[in-house]
């Protein structure tokens, strides 16, 4: 059933629209690649710093991430004429359209190579893609310059275990930190230690090259070391915070055997620690983040003001468990309808950052879906307010969903229509909740990804 609206509320869904779109504009991974990297004959200049083409003997393309094709294509249109190779892993649905394949194809001197793959689970796809992109960027010379794109999602779609741990055990694990609730700066950590690119180690695997990469944060603060694990950048994490994340979250004895038997190798000394903060590898590394959620939260504020709105941007360092933070953004609206604090209707807030859930139940759904029932069930009976989440990437969790628009009176239009929303937060099932309302919000794949986005509107 679709929510019946009135005409204010009508017309403010049309501007939460609106502001979405201004958002997800702002980060458009292409864009972003191009207004940081440009071409001036035979120099290429980034982020202070300028490379001489006609100097460098080969120039490679590696790189994943949900991003990856547009962040790719961005690079081939500048430099598709001197690229020795372009290997990306994307997630499955993520590439480009088959006529700009073609297009891009036809202008570069090199093959070029989208691998699809398993996201948030790694599969043998994206693992075949990462052993190709290890093979490729190994025995370069001083000469050469590996380009490397970064974006949300690239731990999962770059994922090549150490010998000893398989696909299969790191299918495992993945899934029971996601079903644990841990962020995705502990759920890095321990990738890192289990995994070749990571860590940095896609930086060592190029050794002697120079390494340019550019990246698309999808992680709260933008810590270079997190952001798909971080793959060119010094790990400030450990083995012992690895095995500290499984403790805390009590998986030591669901974790596979093969896992535990690493980490604690290397918690005795005998398996060598990632590469460090000092390490001479990284003096021929730059690292440049292109995208961040602080400009798709700018840019929605700007838009939202355009729309006659008072608005603000309340923080982009937003974490903790969704149905939790769902209260304070409740909070937050029944403030404005009832103060005019801490700004006066119709109002905007923006937030952004990354929330987590706990599962418990058998539901399907993602931390935006979760944040938003939560949040409805805390609005219910409250008038002229709207809640809306967004995944910037499209994709809430394994859904197609990419986050849900709600109101105050969500819960008695679902209750009139025989829905219990308590039921289907206790089961983890807001999809299946949000499919019924007509309140899911999809915007199919966006090609970029920069964390969560959450708007309180109150008018």
């Amino acid at each position: 059933m679709a929510p019946l609206a009135s005409g204010d509320e009508a017309r403010y869904r049309q501007a939460i629209a609106r502001i979405m779109r201004a958002a997800l504009d702002a980060v458009d991974p292409e864009k972003a690649v191009l207004n940081a990297l440009r071409r001036e004959g035979s120099r290429l200049l980034v982020g202070g710093q300028s490379y001489d083409l006609a100097s460098i003997g080969r120039v490679l393309l590696v790189g994943g991430g949900k991003a990856g094709a547009p962040m790719a294509k961005a690079i081939l249109s500048r430099i598709g004429d001197r690229l020795g190779a372009c290997l990306i892993n994307v997630k499955r649905g993520y590439t480009l359209p088959e006529a700009e394949l073609a297009n891009l194809r036809a202008t570069c001197a090199c093959p070029v190579k989208f691998t699809e793959a398993g996201h948030p689970t790694p599969d043998e796809a994206g693992v075949a893609g990462a052993r190709r992109m290890a093979e490729t960027i190994s025995g370069l010379s001083e000469r050469d310059l590996v380009l490397c794109v970064i974006s949300g999602g690239g731990s999962a779609l770059m994922t090549l275990p150490v010998e000893g741990v398989s696909l299969a055990d790191m299918q495992s694990l993945t899934d029971l930190l996601l079903r644990s609730g841990a962020t995705i700066n502990e759920m890095n950590a321990v990738r890192k230690h289990l995994e070749q690119l990571k860590g940095g180690g896609l930086a060592r695997a190029s050794q002697p090259a120079r390494v340019l990469a550019l990246l698309l944060s999808d992680v709260v603060g933008n810590p270079l070391d997190v952001i798909a694990s971080g793959p060119t950048v010094p790990d400030t994490s450990t083995f012992a915070d690895a095995w500290a994340v499984l403790e805390k979250y009590g998986l030591a004895g669901e974790t596979p055997a093969a896992i535990v038997e690493h980490l604690r190798r290397g918690l005795a000394g005998k398996v060598a620690e990632t590469a460090k903060p000092g390490d001479p590898l990284f003096e021929r590394v730059q690292s440049e983040i292109v995208g961040s959620n602080g400009i798709a939260a700018d840019a929605a504020v700007e838009q939202a003001r355009a729309e006659g709105l008072n608005a603000m941007l309340l923080t982009t360092y937003l974490e903790g468990e969704a149905r939790e933070v769902a209260r304070v953004a409740a909070a937050l609206a029944k403030e404005i309808v009832a103060s005019d604090r801490p700004l006066a209707r119709p109002a905007c807030i923006v937030a952004g950052g990354e929330t987590t859930v706990t599962v418990r139940g058998q539901g399907k759904g993602g931390r935006n879906q979760e944040l938003a029932l939560a949040a409805a069930i805390a609005l219910s009976g409250w008038p002229r307010v709207l809640l809306a989440t967004l995944a910037t990437d499209g994709s809430d969790g394994p859904t197609d969903g990419a986050g849900a628009i709600v109101t105050g009176e969500t819960v008695a239009r679902a209750c009139q229509s025989g829905l219990d929303p308590l039921a289907y937060l206790r089961h983890n099932d807001s999809y299946s909740f949000f499919g019924q309302t007509g309140e899911l919000l999809t915007t199919g794949p966006t090609n970029t990804n920069v964390n969560d986005l959450l708007f309180i509107l109150a008018y």
